[in-house]
């Protein structure tokens, strides 16, 4: 018995810390959104979910957002500069890419027509360092009557 509990507490104690990280960086990046991210929607007022994702180069993530009909809208991707220049596109409902930040922009203005869900779809290029760092990327959506 005695060795059952043994091995059950590192677990435990390989949960907790696992949990006290993930706590710990998801607090990291709303510090992070909140002072380098927010100027970006200037003049929108911010949806009140919090998207964004503790990244490291190669990673990808994606977030599904739908828009409304006659809303002006601003969509801002924020990454930390550890991470270097980040992709993001816009997908339609067919996965047809409709916009990116090829030309290095931080956010999409838009405006529908007709109520629909788009897909924002974030990369970290790959890089060849030896010690990959991790960064906080948030994506934010603003809207104005």
């Amino acid at each position: 018995m005695s060795v059952t509990s043994y091995t059950m507490k590192p677990t435990t104690l390989l949960l907790a810390l696992v949990t006290l990280l993930a706590v710990q960086a998801n607090a990291q990046c709303r510090t992070f959104t909140k002072k380098n991210c927010l100027p970006t929607l200037d003049g929108y007022v911010q949806n009140e979910n919090y998207n964004s994702a503790v990244l490291i180069p190669g990673d990808e993530a994606e977030l599904e957002l739908t828009f409304l009909a006659g809303i002006d809208y601003r969509v801002a991707v924020c990454a930390h500069p550890v991470l270097g220049a980040v992709e993001f596109e816009v997908l339609d409902e067919q996965n047809i890419r409709v916009w990116s930040n090829s030309e290095g922009a931080d956010h999409l203005d838009l405006r529908v027509e007709n109520a629909q869900r788009l897909k924002f779809k974030v990369r970290v290029p790959d890089t060849d360092a030896a010690i990959l760092h991790e960064g906080c990327v948030s994506i934010l959506l603003g809207s104005k009557d």
